[in-house]
């Protein structure tokens, strides 16, 4: 990881990211700090270095993305996070996501179902100094080993709701997630009122990769 340089220019590039996801919306101070201490492009391949502060998605191999930095804000946003929250991620991916939730003082447990990913997304999250709980393995299932979690953040397009993982919400917690089996998601926010009872509300239409199947490799 020595290769990893930020330069004035990668700041500069940081600022005017931040200023377009303000434009854009996003108000929380917290959730624009931690845009400019974790560099975006050091998730990115060297190719990609320059578009890193774009408001753009990128491949990062086996078929994944990493997410516009504005669907990250958004979704983070959305959380409502609190320090100290235990936040559930399915899909590691990059560990872009992952870094930012920890940047905001989360307590994160986050599943990654690709082999490669996942191993290359703890090299960079670590790099950092973060110490999340990262597992391979399959989101649908979520993990019960450490819920209930007060958050549950879902960063590819699920084609329902997964039962399990409404059941490893807290109650009085809240998950984000893309639900749509098409090439576009809606937003959805669902908080946990009791063990029945949920409130669901929509946040407009994003897109996603897809939450794979249920089989792991």
């Amino acid at each position: 990881m020595n290769h990893l340089k930020d330069t004035f220019k990668h700041k500069g590039m940081r600022k005017n990211l931040i200023s377009q996801l303000k434009e854009k919306g996003i108000e929380n101070q917290a959730i624009l700090d931690s845009f400019d201490l974790i560099p975006r492009h050091y998730f990115l391949d060297l190719a990609f270095e320059e578009q890193a502060y774009s408001n753009m998605a990128f491949q990062i191999g086996s078929g994944q993305t990493i997410s516009h930095p504005y669907t990250v804000a958004f979704q983070t946003e959305l959380l409502e996070l609190e320090k100290g929250n235990k936040v559930l991620e399915i899909g590691t991916g990059s560990g872009f996501q992952t870094c930012i939730l920890c940047a905001l003082g989360a307590k994160v447990f986050s599943i990654e179902r690709h082999r490669d990913l996942h191993l290359k997304s703890k090299q960079i999250i670590h790099f950092f100094n973060f110490n999340p709980k990262l597992f391979f393995g399959d989101g649908y299932q979520g993990n019960n080993s450490y819920a209930p979690y007060d958050r549950i953040l879902v960063t590819c397009g699920a084609p329902e709701i997964p039962a399990e993982l409404k059941n490893q919400l807290k109650i009085g917690g809240i998950m984000i997630i893309p639900v749509g089996e098409g090439i576009e998601q809606k937003m959805m926010k669902i908080k946990k009122i009791n063990e029945n009872e949920y409130n669901v509300r929509e946040y407009g239409t994003f897109k996603f990769v897809p939450m794979l199947e249920r089989t792991v490799k």
